[in-house]
């Protein structure tokens, strides 16, 4: 018995043309149907489909097809991640308007992906750069400024010069951009932040009712949240006198640490006047640490690869439980940056 190969370049535009003509995927108001909401990750419109995004979208299609079979009312839209700088920076080198660049390389993208065949209501396209949908976001965040959960404050961020854009610590591989390739500068730049650690408990909760999801993603997003719990206490740097608290049950690792460190921008902080020399010495000394060591991409540095490069500052430190025994001080990269007061604790064994 033959098997007649499947012609795809006849088949694939024939069935594609009846599912339009039906408007098979295009989900309308509420039929009684369970609702189900399929949605993957914007592309980000380069001027073509390459294998990564056939891959990602087919699993998401493999998904949407399921429970559309399954007799579920299936929302399966597409967009395009389309708003900032790189674009603008693509349109510069080519001469031509960021619109026209942008609007032009979705309609390639569209029509590539439109040729696999994928279950996409197409009726629901959006693209971030379009007015109609930023409008959107900007009224979301007039409405977080409103509420006290937006402010504005001073941070550091990974800075791509050839860009001239702000990259997340995941867009830094290797100490340059994903992009362009740069070497990542840090600057110091005023930032809008949201509030997310006033909702930390409530986020954290929420990862124990996800089902299946994998432990490591879960991991993941629990250091994104950032939720920590620390101990504040009273480090006599360069001091022998006698701290005036008295130790309880959770200060017990600090009777015997090994080191104690603080961030690198802070080395010239530890020589006070009168002695200005010592100070500029440390500051330029940290400053030398800090060009010398690129950042780290974000997972790294929670998995807790702090690194190794460090310096060592003058004063050492008197634990606040046991006076008169100091520990080494070194100037180094923390691994949690966010430590309000720029301390980390070597334990031993740790």
């Amino acid at each position: 018995m033959t098997t007649e190969r499947y012609n795809a370049r006849e088949a694939e535009p024939k069935w594609q043309a009846a599912w339009n003509e039906k408007r098979l995927f295009e989900t309308g108001a509420d039929d009684g149907r369970p609702s189900y909401y399929v949605l993957e990750m914007f592309p980000y419109p380069s001027g073509r489909i390459h294998m990564g995004h056939v891959r990602n979208y087919a699993m998401g299609d493999v998904v949407a097809r399921y429970k559309r079979a399954k007799g579920f009312s299936v929302l399966h839209p597409m967009g395009w991640d389309a708003f900032g700088l790189p674009a603008e920076n693509a349109a510069m080198e080519r001469k031509v308007h960021p619109k026209a660049w942008t609007y032009d390389n979705i309609a390639t993208m569209r029509d590539q992906l439109k040729s696999i065949g994928l279950s996409l209501d197409w009726s629901r396209e959006i693209a971030t750069c379009d007015p109609e949908y930023y409008a959107q976001q900007q009224a979301l965040f007039l409405d977080f400024l409103k509420a006290g959960l937006a402010y504005r404050r001073k941070s550091k961020v990974n800075w791509d010069p050839v860009d001239n854009t702000v990259l997340a610590n995941e867009q830094v591989i290797d100490g340059r951009g994903w992009r362009s390739g740069a070497l990542v500068e840090q600057r110091e730049l005023t930032q809008w932040f949201l509030k997310i650690t006033d909702f930390s408990d409530s986020l954290l909760g929420a990862l124990d009712d996800l089902p299946r999801w994998p432990e490591k993603v879960r991991t993941m997003q629990k250091n994104w949240i950032g939720r920590s719990e620390g101990l504040l206490v009273r480090w006599e740097v360069g001091a022998r006198r006698r701290p005036r608290r008295k130790p309880r049950d959770r200060d017990r690792g600090l009777h015997h640490p090994s080191r104690h460190a603080v961030r690198r921008e802070l080395s010239g902080a530890f020589a006070r006047p009168p002695d200005g020399a010592r100070a500029r010495r440390g500051r330029s000394r940290a400053e030398g640490l800090l060009r010398r060591m690129p950042p780290r991409r974000h997972e790294r540095r929670r998995a807790g690869d702090g690194g190794k490069e460090g310096l060592r500052h003058r004063p050492q430190g008197s634990p606040p439980v046991r006076s008169g025994v100091g520990s080494p001080g070194l100037c180094r990269e923390l691994r949690a940056h966010g430590l309000r007061h720029g301390r980390d604790l070597r334990l031993p064994g740790a």
